[in-house]
Formats: structure tokens, sequence, C-alpha cells
């Protein structure tokens, strides 16, 4: 008799004491502020437990590839070998597509320089422009700076900025937009990119292509080096988990106002 009442009494314990649920985030320092803010906005309304880990879209891949997270934080697609690897593994990855954001250039507030083309950007990071002098600008060496190769910022950069060319050698990298932003305002010659929410006081914004990066731009496609931001799940996520409530906020009013207030550009008015 004893012995059934202690099984009882041990089963209501382990039901009604469940262990939380364990959310793991890596990836995208760009869209690491948005996932902060989604956690501090959903920690209260659910038992999960989240951990943030911000170290770049390529190193977010590789967790959910080898399922060391839940989410995958990323500001550019999925590769092909990515993809692969992960359908190797046994692994589905699936996107929600959060939010959009623009690879904005940005130089010191002294430099007289406001424009670029894209001819210019490559020839600055390639090496063949070594003076702002050349462009219009200040006698003044230019430090060109370029997000790490892990880096989905980068990507887009590589891609649509200097359309895949070879980075000189003497251009500098930074692992985050933080970094990015702390090198540009601090150095008189120097020239990097960053998440259009990365954008604030000490830096001056450079139009390219002739447009300027804003919320606007980003919006209606005209800027060039617009991009959406993505969470990669493997597999969809289970109806009324909390991961499934964590990757469908920025369908909600107040998942929208984080995302404009981090001063990315949401999906959706309301």
């Amino acid at each position: 008799m004893l012995k059934k009442l202690f099984a009882i009494c041990l089963f209501l314990v382990l039901t009604t004491f469940s262990v939380a649920q364990e959310i793991r985030i890596e990836g995208s320092t760009t869209v690491g502020p948005i996932v902060d803010a989604f956690v501090e906005a959903l920690q209260s309304d659910t038992e999960a437990r989240f951990t943030v880990k911000k170290t770049g879209s390529g190193d977010g891949a590789a967790a959910l590839i080898d399922g060391r997270c839940e989410i995958a934080a990323m500001s550019r697609f999925m590769k092909k070998e990515e993809y692969e690897k992960a359908v190797a593994a046994g692994r589905m990855p699936i996107p929600f597509t959060i939010c959009m954001d623009g690879v904005c250039f940005i130089v010191h507030p002294s430099n007289t320089v406001r424009s670029l083309n894209k001819q210019q950007v490559t020839d600055i990071y390639t090496g063949k422009i070594k003076s702002w002098k050349e462009l219009g600008g200040p006698d003044v060496p230019i430090v060109a700076i370029s997000r790490d190769t892990s880096s989905g910022t980068y990507e887009v950069f590589h891609e649509l900025a200097v359309g895949k060319a070879k980075l000189g050698n003497s251009v500098e990298y930074t692992n985050s937009n933080p970094q990015m932003f702390i090198r540009i305002s601090t150095t008189p010659g120097a020239i990097g990119y960053v998440g259009i929410g990365f954008l604030q006081e000490g830096v001056a914004t450079i139009k390219f292509e002739n447009v300027v990066p804003n919320k606007e731009s980003v919006a209606n496609g005209t800027y060039p080096l617009s991009r959406p931001l993505y969470l990669f799940t493997n597999g969809y996520p289970k109806t009324g988990s909390a991961l499934m409530k964590f990757c469908n906020f920025y369908l909600t009013e107040e998942g929208q106002e984080v995302i404009t207030a981090k001063g990315f550009v949401p999906f959706t008015k309301y």
C-alpha cells in the first residue's frame, strides 16, 4: 500500500513540475538585437529557457546542422551546401523570414565623401583606390574594414557590393556590427558596413548607387543592398510550442513594434 501511494505521489510531482524546454539560439550578430528583444518580450509568457549566442550566420547554420541549437539566426539564406549537410545529418531547415534589413556603408564623420557607386566600392576593397582624395574627399589613406567571412552581412556585401571580387590584403576584418561601428567611429580614414539597425550617431552614412539607405528605400526595394533576415528551425515547430510562438512573434503587433524599435523594417503595418 505504501509503495502504491509513493508511486502516485512521485507521478504527480513529475507531471506537475515538468522540465522547461530549452531553446538555444545561435547565429547572426545582425539578427542578435531582435532575438534578444524577442526573448525579453516572451520570457515571462513561457516556461522555456532561452540562451543566445551571437557569432555569425555561418556559425548558426553549423550549430543547427550539428543539433547544437533549436534556432539559427541568419542574415542570409542557407547555402545549398549547408542544406545538403543538414539533410545528410537527418535535419530539415525551415526558414522564418522575420523582417528586412539593408547593408549600409559608413565612414568617419570627418570624411566629406557621402556617395559611392559599386565600382568605387570595389576599387576601395580591392586596394585600387587608396586615398579618399581620389574620390573627392580629404587627403587621408583609406582604411577598408569588412566583416569576417562567416558573417551573413559579409556574404551580402561580397556578392552585391563588390561582385565577389577578391579583397585586398590590407582589408581589416571585424566579427560583429558593434565592433565595426567602434572601429569606424574612431578612425578618420575608415570605411565599413553594418546592418541598418546599427546606424547611429558617431558615423556618417554613405549613399550606394545614389540611394540613401533608410527604412523607406529598404521597404520599397530601391536600396540595392536590401536583404531579408531569418530564423531557421529543424523541421516545422510543434503547434502551440514555445518554439513556434518565438518564431512567429514577428507576425504579432508587439513583434512588429520590437523590429521597428530596433531599427529594422517589419513586413506588416498595424
